[in-house]
């Protein structure tokens, strides 16, 4: 179901499901020192893989990581010089790889050749990919419309932006499953409270009137949101991202899963944040007798209290271990979802934020010696509680076991 590859700057991995192929790459580049150099040759590194797999013009959505904000408008030319008519919905986050390379490219490519996939391409924005009666709406770089403001402000202005392009390609917000939030200075001051506080409220405040268990399993618990990831830039604004996705089978079922060693995020004490952050541990999304599962930003958390303070290598294997109880077998069976489930070895891609540019070595062994060869992007980026040092996050795929 799962094949990886790694090798000399380039990490990827082919998922068969549902008779179509998905592609997922982690793109560095191997030469060149200027930034065009750089992102020319990450940008050709993707393509070999697509041209070798005979998917030519198949990615849909790509996120970019740029050591230096000032450099986004010319790596977006590029970008846009480089695919032409094929772009894809791209974002760009001031983020620097870990490796010190100027930049570094994720990029997810679904099936084209004789899969019936049809993909419709409205700019760098929208990308709408319909196959096996599932529609897939990824909308990227979502930024406020306003001039100014708060926080609270821009947060509020870019997730009506990014409800307005949702409405565009013909789905509701309620059909967002999975959404990016990225904050400049995230654990920052805002006044006499913290900026990822702000946002926080922003999201709770533009949720409120919103009904996500439409459609999905599990609403008899009363929360259902979409899984997400909140986490830091190097410059200072709101930039965002999501995918939807709608669906004309019967079988299709969208679950939020909770991890059973955690408080679920919205459930916080209002210490953490006055407004909790509303989002699902992961968002697994079942058709048939197989899942794809979108795994939120995940920390060193049991219950709701940070833990192995100062100690990055045990941070990243609680994390690691977060992600195994939430992905599980068993965590599927306590959701009502037996027979599917998945373990560490399932995982398809992932992304791993470091606080510390200096611990990236440490993180990048502890991830290797459980993740093995996996397409994976590392990026220093500042998490959500000032004493947490790394967070991961990452899509998984489980078929359902036979008997």
């Amino acid at each position: 179901m799962i094949c990886k590859e790694s090798s000399d700057g380039i990490g990827y991995c082919l998922v068969e499901l549902n008779d179509t192929r998905h592609i997922f790459a982690a793109a560095a580049p191997r030469n060149g020192g200027s930034l065009a150099e750089q992102t020319r040759d990450a940008l050709r590194t993707i393509t070999q893989v697509t041209d070798r797999e005979g998917r030519r013009g198949s990615i849909v959505h790509q996120a970019v990581f740029l050591r230096d904000p000032s450099q986004t408008e010319e790596c977006r030319r590029l970008i846009r010089e480089f695919y032409g008519d094929e772009l894809p919905a791209t974002t760009y986050i001031a983020q620097p790889p870990c490796d010190g390379k100027l930049v570094a490219i994720e990029a997810l490519g679904v099936g084209r050749d004789g899969e019936g996939v049809e993909i419709e391409r409205r700019g760098e924005q929208v990308v709408i990919a319909r196959h096996n009666g599932v529609t897939w709406i990824h909308c990227s770089q979502i930024v406020p419309q306003i001039a100014g403001g708060s926080v609270y402000d821009r947060s509020s202005s870019a997730l009506a932006s990014m409800r307005e392009l949702v409405t565009s390609a013909g789905a509701r917000y309620e059909d967002v499953l999975r959404t990016w939030l990225y904050l400049g200075d995230i654990v920052g001051p805002e006044g006499p409270v913290q900026r990822y506080q702000e946002l926080n409220r922003a999201r709770s405040d533009f949720f409120r009137d919103i009904d996500f268990s439409r459609g999905r399993a599990g609403a008899a618990k009363g929360q259902v949101y979409p899984a997400s990831t909140g986490i830091g830039t190097s410059n200072g604004d709101v930039v965002m991202s999501a995918v939807a996705m709608l669906s004309e089978r019967d079988d299709v079922v969208l679950m939020p899963l909770e991890n059973p060693h955690q408080v679920s995020a919205f459930d916080y004490a209002e210490h953490y944040s006055p407004k909790s952050p509303k989002f699902a541990r992961a968002m697994a999304v079942v058709s048939g007798n197989a899942a794809t599962i979108f795994v939120s930003g995940t920390a060193s958390i049991t219950d709701s209290e940070s833990q192995h303070l100062e100690d990055v290598e045990k941070q990243t294997h609680q994390t690691l271990d977060n992600i195994a109880a939430l992905v599980s077998e068993s965590n599927f069976q306590r959701h009502g979802l037996p027979g599917l489930g998945a373990g560490l070895e399932d995982m398809a891609l992932m992304r791993v934020y470091i606080k510390r540019a200096a611990d990236y070595l440490k993180v990048r062994a502890a991830c290797q010696a459980r993740l093995g060869d996996l397409p994976t992007i590392y990026a220093v980026a500042d998490v959500c509680r000032p004493e947490l040092l790394v967070e991961i996050e990452g899509v998984a795929f489980s078929h359902r076991c036979a008997g």
